[in-house]
């Protein structure tokens, strides 16, 4: 436990000593993102945040995670270092989407393969429930792949990838300690304390964490929640710890980087548009275009998260199949209204309203 305390805390300090250091190199080198208008920035603002939270992981996870039971934690580090390298590449010098998704999926397939971090069964979605390996390889490079893009495409405003993988971390870190599983819950602190120190200057718009911070995160999330999943299928019946839904928990936590992820995508190839067409029809931008401001979008967004996993928590009894249908209505419903209430402004305001939202 005192390993956890005191990884959560050099993580924590580590970063927050080197963002202003970062920040400092990246104006003097112009390293900076520029305002644009698919932007929500109004400066220039430096970019490579992401290199304090890996070092604040990277260097914490290191220094005190034991050593007799280190494990397979160094083919997640491989992997992390190698996500790392992809995100400050792109972050600098942009990459094609291409190239950086071929890298991604040479990450996911040393987490997959060499550390084993693969979903095993489907819990009993669709009565559907040991895998065989290359289908649970298959899906699990997928699922891994999909949230690290998920978060990279949520990481659109000050706070909001940030905080939603500070909530994953800390209920699974939790979660993990209770379970006696020291070296994830370890990991899922380090994260936190990185994550927390950085966010201290991304709310106040000094530095974003650019692709290298967002994959990072998405990468760690993937994996915790990997892990939640089939660890929660081994415990006993009468675990304190078990969850009836652990799939629909899972959605809890990562439903909005998830739906909004599924959302546009879904309603740009409605609108006859690549997928990967980059516009302002995420949620984080229709708050924003609601009137508020980047901090009041991102606590919006976080409370709602936490609402959403509180009631699958509540109503767990229903089902998982019911849960995640319900889950992801309610979703399309609030999501709905928000995007009518922004509609209704714009006409209001004799404002162009976007097509493919």
């Amino acid at each position: 436990m005192y390993d956890i305390i005191l990884s959560f805390i050099t993580a924590f300090t580590l970063t927050y000593l080197a963002i202003p250091s970062i920040i400092y190199i990246a104006r003097v080198k112009h390293l900076v993102d520029e305002p644009g208008e698919r932007r929500s920035h109004k400066v220039s603002t430096p970019s490579l945040g992401g290199i304090g939270i890996f070092a604040g992981i990277i260097f914490s996870t290191i220094l005190w995670t034991p050593f007799e039971i280190f494990g397979n934690l160094q083919y997640m580090l491989c992997a992390l270092i190698f996500i790392f390298l992809i995100g400050a590449k792109d972050d600098i010098v942009p990459m094609l989407p291409t190239k950086k998704l071929l890298g991604q999926l040479i990450a996911a397939m040393i987490l997959v393969f060499k550390a084993d971090v693969r979903l095993l069964s489907f819990h009993g979605v669709f009565e559907i429930y040991n895998l065989s390996y290359g289908v649970s390889a298959a899906l699990s490079v997928f699922l891994i792949i999909v949230v690290i893009n998920a978060f990279n495409l949520i990481d659109g405003i000050n706070g909001l990838s940030g905080s939603i993988g500070t909530l994953i971390c800390l209920f699974l870190g939790t979660w993990f300690i209770m379970a006696e599983q020291t070296v994830l819950a370890l990991i899922s602190f380090t994260t936190a304390g990185a994550v927390m120190a950085f966010l201290s200057y991304n709310f106040r718009a000094e530095i974003f964490m650019g692709d290298t911070g967002a994959m990072i995160i998405g990468m760690i999330c993937s994996v915790l929640t990997i892990k939640f999943l089939e660890l929660s299928a081994v415990l006993a019946i009468d675990s304190p710890l078990k969850f009836t839904a652990v799939p629909a928990i899972a959605l809890g936590l990562l439903i909005l980087p998830l739906f909004d992820t599924l959302r546009v995508f879904v309603t740009r190839i409605f609108r006859g548009r690549s997928p990967l067409y980059p516009d302002r029809s995420h949620i984080h931008h229709l708050l924003i275009d609601s009137g508020l401001s980047h901090v009041q979008a991102t606590l919006t967004l976080v409370f709602v998260n936490v609402i959403f996993l509180f009631l699958i928590y509540e109503l767990q009894g229903l089902g998982t199949i019911p849960l995640i249908l319900l889950t992801l209505g309610l979703a399309a419903l609030l999501s709905g209204g928000l995007y009518q209430k922004v509609r209704r402004m714009k006409r209001l305001h004799n404002k162009p309203v976007q097509s493919d939202t």
